[in-house]
């Protein structure tokens, strides 16, 4: 029987077997809770949270009390945005995003709407880019958030952070950052890019699920927020909840690693990746979607024109592929990033998202462009 191809890391990667053993002794031997303060167990669980607390701040160069654990990013991202408004709304009631965003920041800022907030969605270009003049153009002195992923998860596309940031700054506008495809891949400095809020998931970087972290600048400017869960006040009153010791652990371990490999994976994925879009670009009607120069080392987002992406999910089930999003695939409709990128409805349909990863090998690359050209090539 033919392998499973997985080129699928966008959508979730699997656990690293290091994450893995290192998490493991904090189901059973090292079990205690973070917040017992009266006995061993639970300090062993608070050094242990200490320790990953300050491995996520390493990876993204900030102060280990500006990291707030989470569920993971979408938690992360309602935590920011509406943290931000329900502090910050008297000053200002406008909200700039961009309408290539993640669904967890486009449905949050719509929920935002409901709440008398006004949200401006910026335009991209057909590289799936802002254009830096529509953002000035667009903030005002009662614009109190500026949202913008730092890597769309549909193409790779890297959006000019640091400017974006100045922008927002010279406003006195809080700039926020989806950073959940780019960090563990691509090295992220907050302090040097102006980010004041920055949202992470630990699944995305060979950590486990369910468990991610909030950037919140504590200086220059100072971010404060509105928690949106109450109950205990754990991490410093912003997300209360028993803390997920061995996710929390996994994510830190995670990070540790990502930091250790980031440069030797990404030029060997990369390498790869070069491989795939030559392999596939060659083929007649066959283009890749947004810029080649300005994205992620290890997405490529392809459109067969005249081919149903779907049709072709079918005749090669053994290659794990997407459309887009997996938080939004089990919508019939095509990728709002595509469209807002200029592309046609047909053409949407027609594109397919590769995500490579440190597993993936040149064995497997060669293998799918065989796979592709046995159907797009007319016999």
């Amino acid at each position: 029987m033919k392998k499973t191809i997985y080129l699928d890391y966008n959508a979730t990667t699997p656990v690293d077997k290091r994450v893995l053993d290192f998490m493991l002794p904090y189901f059973s031997e090292k079990f205690g809770n973070a917040s017992s303060r009266t006995h061993q167990f639970g300090w062993v669980a608070e050094d242990a949270v200490k320790t990953a607390r300050l491995q996520v701040a390493e990876l993204v160069n900030c102060l280990d009390q500006e990291i707030v654990f989470t569920s993971g990013a979408t938690e992360a991202i309602n935590l920011a945005l509406k943290g931000v408004w329900d502090n910050y709304q008297t000053k200002g009631k406008h909200i700039i995003t961009v309408k290539t965003e993640h669904k967890a920041v486009l449905d949050t800022c719509l929920a935002l709407e409901k709440k008398g907030a006004k949200v401006s969605y910026l335009s991209v270009n057909r590289d799936g880019l802002i254009d830096i003049e529509e953002l000035k153009n667009t903030i005002t002195n009662d614009t109190i958030l500026v949202a913008v992923m730092y890597a769309n998860n549909e193409t790779g596309v890297i959006q000019p952070i640091k400017k974006i940031a100045e922008i927002a700054h010279q406003h006195n506008s809080f700039m926020f950052c989806d950073a959940t495809q780019a960090v563990g891949k691509v090295n992220i400095d907050v302090e040097e890019e102006g980010i004041d809020l920055m949202c992470l998931s630990a699944h995305k970087m060979y950590g486990p699920k369910g468990i991610g972290a909030l950037y919140v600048r504590r200086k220059n400017p100072r971010v404060t927020l509105f928690p949106q869960i109450d109950g205990g006040g754990h991490e410093r009153g912003l997300r209360s909840g028993t803390l997920n010791v061995p996710g929390i652990v996994g994510l830190g371990k995670a990070c540790e690693i990502s930091k250790q490999d980031m440069w030797d994976d990404s030029a060997r994925i990369s390498r790869l990746k070069t491989i795939l879009e030559h392999g596939l670009c060659d083929l007649p009607h066959v283009f890749t979607n947004g810029s080649t120069r300005n994205r992620l080392f290890n997405t490529t987002n392809i459109c067969f024109q005249g081919f149903r992406s779907e049709s072709i999910f079918n005749k090669i089930p053994t290659i794990a592929v997407a459309m887009g999003s997996a938080c939004t695939s089990a919508i019939a409709e095509p990728s709002h990033v595509l469209k807002a990128m200029g592309l046609t409805e047909e053409e949407a349909y027609s594109s397919i998202r590769f995500s490579l990863g440190k597993y993936t090998t040149e064995e497997d690359i060669l293998s799918v462009i065989e796979d592709f050209k046995n159907i797009i090539l007319p016999h």
